[in-house]
């Protein structure tokens, strides 16, 4: 998409120098992609301990339980 922007001179300057662009424009895209991906970093941090995993106790419980129900379907005596 084509856009024309003003940039303070400065700010565009720095934007090349940190992401070793040789263009304006590839500035301006590689400093959006960064903030694109730290924005997605932050989500992911932000949800960091929100999912629920089972216990220890509970996986083993379920282990358990499976090998029992193979060997009761293994043995039909």
């Amino acid at each position: 998409m084509k856009t024309t922007i003003d940039i303070p001179d400065d700010a565009l300057a720095d934007a090349m120098r940190y992401t070793g662009a040789k263009t304006k424009r590839e500035a301006v895209v590689k400093a959006l992609a960064e903030f694109n991906r730290l924005q997605r970093v932050n989500q992911l941090i932000a949800n960091f301990g929100t999912l629920e995993f089972a216990s220890n106790d509970e996986i083993e419980a379920g282990d358990i339980a499976e090998i029992s129900r193979r060997q009761t379907t293994a043995d039909p005596s």
